[in-house]
Parts: C-alpha cells; structure tokens; sequence
C-alpha cells in the first residue's frame, strides 16, 4: 500500500524554507551570475566564408600537404578561422561547431555540384548560366525537398578541383 503524503512529509521534514525575495534560488549546479549553457551563435554568410579560407588553405598547405593526422589538421583551421582580422572583437568559435559547420557546408556543396552538372547537361541552346543556375537550384529542390542554402559555399568552392564539374560545357570540349 502506497503512503499518501510521502512527498510532503519529505518536504515538511527539511524544516523551515527561507524565501528571501531578495535571493532568488539557486538549484543544483546553478551558479550565481554565471551561466554554464554557451549561446548559440548562427554562422553568417561572412563566417562561412571565413570558415572555407580556413579549409582550402589548411588543406592545400604545400609544406605540410597531407601528412597531418586529422585532430592537427582541425585545430589548425580554427586557428586560421579565430585569427581573421574580419571576426576582431568576435567570440572565437570551437573545433566541434567548425567541424559540424563545415560538414554541412561541404554535403551541401557536394549534393548541388552535382544538380550543377546535371543542368550543365539539360542546358539547351540560347540558355545562359543564370538559366542553368535556376535549373540546378529548381534540382536541388525536387532531390532534397529544400532550398539550397550555402549557394554563397558553392559559389566559393566551384572551381576548387573537389567541386568542380565533371561535365565539360560545351564551349570547352
């Protein structure tokens, strides 16, 4: 048989509670004045842009090239990232937030580069690279059910060898 009142006699057996309105109460791991939870900054189109300066350049250093264990390589890219003269007066960001912005970016990139070369292929004669850009975003938005957001990435990273169309247009063959 369950024990009615069980919770108020726990609560009735502390003793007395002080409810000074000056002091507002402190809960277990609550700190006066001092938050612990970090607020969440969005990252801007300049960030982004930082943020892919980083990675280009961190990726193609030719002195240190590819023989960096990945924990060297992230680290030096928020290095490069925290230190930009355009984010002075800026919270530096961490490893995990750069890491988990750059994935997005870079699944992005690599979903529409290929709704690109798959509009590059559709182009019809008289169609300009506007008229392919809608095409590819018109793709993009069918393949994955939303917009494309990081068109700013794209448009930095497009002729970076990764990102780069393997369709050759027309006037290059």
């Amino acid at each position: 048989m369950a024990r009615s009142g069980g919770y108020v006699n726990l609560v009735m057996s502390q003793g007395p509670v002080n409810l000074d309105p000056c002091d507002p109460p402190l809960f277990t791991g609550q700190s006066s004045g001092v938050s612990s939870v970090k607020e969440r900054r969005k990252w801007t189109v300049k960030d982004d842009l930082i943020l892919i300066g980083a990675w280009l350049n961190t990726s193609k250093d030719p002195i240190v090239s590819n023989e960096q264990k990945v924990g060297a390589f992230w680290n030096r890219i928020v290095e490069y990232y925290n230190s930009s003269p355009q984010l002075v007066g800026t919270a530096p960001r961490e490893l995990g937030p750069c890491k988990q912005r750059w994935a997005r970016i870079n699944e992005g990139v690599c979903k529409f580069a290929g709704c690109y070369d798959m509009a590059l292929r559709e182009q019809r004669s008289g169609q300009n690279e506007n008229d392919v850009m809608k095409s590819a975003l018109d793709i993009f938005a069918n393949d994955q059910g939303s917009k494309f957001g990081v068109e700013h990435a794209w448009r930095e990273l497009r002729h970076d060898v990764k990102w780069c169309s393997t369709y050759l247009e027309k006037d290059k063959r």
